[in-house]
């Protein structure tokens, strides 16, 4: 829904209502807004049209068109348009309920998420703007339902971003986890595998943690130690060999992290 309506409710009968609206509108032609000590509100910026910067905490961060951004409450911050247009619109909100659904669902600090997969929060505000020019009664509590519906849904929005983007990292990083897993009984310098890639050693590990929840040597250590449990149930040779056979070059290194991976020394967990 595109507006240049500005709407700021005023219901002081209904302050114990758990989200409260406090104001919703928008402008086909945002301007600069600084807010050195934040705002009393917090704040959704739906980014519909243009681009626009968004500066908080020493960061800078380029706002392309269907975006949404979260801001919380008294978090200094400004933003400014870098394009001839941009179609900006915000709810204002708060409510004695924010801050526990804030922290049932992760919402926490300033957020940002695309809203190419999310037409639904479009509906919602356009219907928060309909009940307050329709429905004088009862727009305060139909709009605190719909403030509510909005957050679950920016929730999930954020959890599906997340997920893709942990899925693109994990497609990128495929090859490298190949590689250990055929090669785990090698020496394997990381900076070697993120060679491989066409990436720099630290974007590798940031990648991998992203995808894997888990450093690339974390990773290779765990599959280490599993292919390890395995030799140790199904074959009666040395613990030593066994490390050797796993990738540990020293067997009282191995025998130190398969205890405290496995809580007792490899010997054992083989008896």
């Amino acid at each position: 829904m595109k507006t240049d309506t500005t709407i700021y409710p005023y219901n002081p009968e209904l302050a114990n209502l758990p989200f409260l609206l406090k104001g919703i509108g928008g402008t086909r032609y945002q301007h600069r807004i600084k807010r050195s000590s934040g705002y009393n509100w917090h704040q959704f910026l739906l980014c519909l049209n243009g681009e626009g910067m968004l500066e908080y905490e020493n960061r800078a961060i380029r706002i392309h068109e269907n975006t949404i951004i979260f801001l919380p409450k008294n978090k200094p911050h400004s933003y400014y348009p870098v394009a001839p247009v941009w179609e900006v619109n915000f709810i204002a909100f708060d409510g004695p309920s924010c801050d526990a659904a804030f922290a049932t669902l992760g919402i926490e600090g300033v957020m940002t998420a695309s809203m190419n997969n999310a037409p639904h929060l479009l509906d919602l505000f356009e219907k928060m703007i309909v009940s307050l020019k329709t429905d004088i009664l009862y727009s305060g509590c139909t709009c605190s339902a719909l403030l509510y519906e909005f957050i679950i849904s920016f929730h999930r929005l954020m959890v599906s971003d997340a997920d893709m983007q942990k899925s693109r990292h994990l497609s990128m990083i495929i090859p490298a986890i190949k590689y250990m897993n055929e090669h785990y009984f090698e020496d394997i310098p990381m900076s070697d595998l993120a060679e491989t890639l066409g990436i720099t050693h630290q974007h590798f590990c940031r990648l991998f943690r992203s995808a894997m929840d888990m450093s690339p040597n974390e990773y290779l250590t765990g599959l280490r130690i599993s292919k390890a449990k395995q030799m140790l149930t199904e074959q009666n040779i040395p613990v030593s060999e066994i490390a050797t056979a796993c990738g540990f070059r020293d067997p009282c290194y191995f025998s130190t992290i398969f205890k405290k991976s496995m809580g007792v020394p490899p010997t054992y967990f083989r008896k």
